[in-house]
């Protein structure tokens, strides 16, 4: 989730790296909980069916079936986690976004309340909005500079 460009302005940058130094612990966890989960679920669910179809009835091992299907419990425990983190993740960015638009000092409240809602109800293109408005909220900023140093 590497949505830092290096083609965007600086003040940009250093609001997404704000974003996204609050982010790395969460994101690190749900890429190790995605990286176990899968291959345990993949191995039990193989492993299970194996048993189940191709080994007689009178050579299974209920230790082996417990075994892998405790494997695979795990596995999706992990799995939902991982998501459950996602989530986390989603939720802190978008209220990271919304805390600095809410404390702008640049931007009028009109555009602070509309980009608010834009993060709050289209999170899919949150960080677009939020960039959207650093650049308003940076235009502002230089407009507001021009007219004071005359």
């Amino acid at each position: 989730m590497n949505f830092i460009s290096s083609d965007l302005p600086v003040f940009i940058q250093r609001e997404l790296e704000k974003i996204h130094e609050k982010l790395v612990p969460i994101m690190k966890r749900a890429a190790k909980y995605t990286l176990w989960s899968f291959p345990l679920i993949g191995m039990s669910i193989f492993n299970v069916a194996f048993q189940l179809l191709f080994v007689p009835a009178d050579m299974r091992s209920l230790f082996v079936l417990i075994l892998f299907s405790v494997a695979g419990a795990i596995g999706f425990a992990l799995s939902k986690e991982a998501k459950f983190q996602k989530r986390q993740i989603r939720k802190l960015s978008s209220e990271f976004m919304v805390e600095r638009i809410i404390s702008s000092e640049n931007a009028t409240e009109e555009s602070k309340s509309r980009y608010v809602a834009l993060v709050k109800n289209q999170p899919v293109h949150a960080v677009q909005h939020f960039v959207d408005f650093l650049k308003k909220e940076n235009q502002q900023l230089l407009t507001n500079n021009e007219f004071t140093s005359y």
